[in-house]
């Protein structure tokens, strides 16, 4: 589109320079572009050239210990293969958690038109709540061990494939959602899922396979708990193995909780795992697999756009797979369209 406008202006002033260099104007079309460019619209047809000409200052924001891999690499990666005609080109790593967004928030009042994420979920919840606060636009550079909504986004885990999609530079806008103010783009819930993320975050073994491990020991133990959902004025009560509202569609690694769910529907897709014997675990994992969530009776879909959910008592919460502690009560919104973000 831009390639197209730069054109155009450049035919427009071309023709207008032969009007006003001729002593009298005949081309009818010679003539309007003489009017558009010299009498009314110079001004803005300088100023449209010059910004389809000047780079965009973008700033990867690299979280070095996401997905359990050393991260150092990646600047010379974003070096090689950034299009350096396009963008001009800054990095920093974050160096503990909450880190993201403040060098995310930094740089939006820094005036970088674009932030880009280079970590997992959490890493990218961290910059593109800063990036909604401030209405810039999001990059992602999937390097997470589940990456659910770089996959979503059909974002490739390459890098060099990543780096392409914004040398692209297509952008879309997509859902974002608040879990008790919260901002979230991908998945947040509570249960089991919230219980494993609050232990994940303490072990010093990252990556899927650490995941899995503590999963299976700690599922052992874990017990359901009683919920009363209002879900767009429609009260639910359920006992639960875990609750996930979800944005887009799955955890990351293809592992779906939601197939139908999309962060373009203006929508929020429910997911109440019933309680169930620990033999049935490995059906409940194969129809996630599958993304055939929804056919399962150990699984209950409800879409809103407003959830209330409240729970026996305090305690853990994941937002992004990130964990944190929250009251009881809990209040969840979507919010459509509300994140730019560049897309394949």
């Amino acid at each position: 589109m831009k390639e197209v406008l730069a054109l155009f202006f450049k035919w427009l002033q071309s023709l207008s320079a032969l009007a006003e260099n001729s002593k009298s104007v005949h081309s009818s079309v010679a003539k309007l572009a003489y009017f558009l460019y010299f009498k009314n619209y110079r001004l803005f047809c300088a100023f449209i050239l010059h910004d389809l000409h000047t780079k965009k200052n973008i700033l990867f924001i690299i979280n070095p210990i996401s997905g359990g891999k050393g991260k150092v690499r990646i600047p010379d990666f974003i070096d090689k293969y950034l299009d350096k005609n396009k963008f001009s080109p800054n990095f920093v790593f974050s160096e503990y958690v909450g880190h993201a967004a403040e060098l995310a928030d930094e740089a939006a009042n820094k005036n970088f038109d674009i932030i880009v994420a280079a970590g997992g979920d959490g890493t990218i919840n961290e910059v593109a709540t800063q990036v909604l606060k401030h209405q810039k636009i999001l990059g992602i550079l999937p390097l997470g061990s589940g990456n659910g909504l770089a996959r979503f986004l059909h974002i490739p885990k390459n890098m060099r494939q990543a780096i392409q999609v914004i040398n692209q530079f297509k952008i879309d806008r997509i859902d974002s959602a608040t879990f008790n103010e919260k901002s979230f783009f991908n998945l947040a819930g509570m249960g089991f899922d919230a219980h494993l993320s609050a232990v994940f975050s303490k072990d010093k073994k990252r990556g899927l396979s650490g995941y899995l491990k503590l999963g299976i020991r700690e599922i052992f133990n874990y017990k359901s708990q009683q919920y009363t959902l209002n879900i767009d004025g429609v009260e639910y009560t359920r006992k639960a193995f875990a609750i996930t509202v979800a944005n887009s569609s799955q955890y990351g690694n293809d592992v779906y909780i939601a197939p139908g769910a999309s962060v373009k529907d203006g929508l929020l897709d429910v997911c109440i795992i019933k309680p169930f014997p620990i033999v049935k675990l490995p059906l409940l994992s194969y129809v996630m697999l599958r993304g055939k969530a929804e056919t399962s009776d150990m699984i209950e879909i409800i879409k809103g756009k407003q959830i209330e959910i409240k729970r026996e008592k305090e305690g853990a919460v994941h937002i992004d797979g990130e964990p944190l502690q929250m009251d009881a009560e809990i209040k969840v919104i979507v919010h459509p369209g509300s994140l730019q973000v560049i897309v394949p």
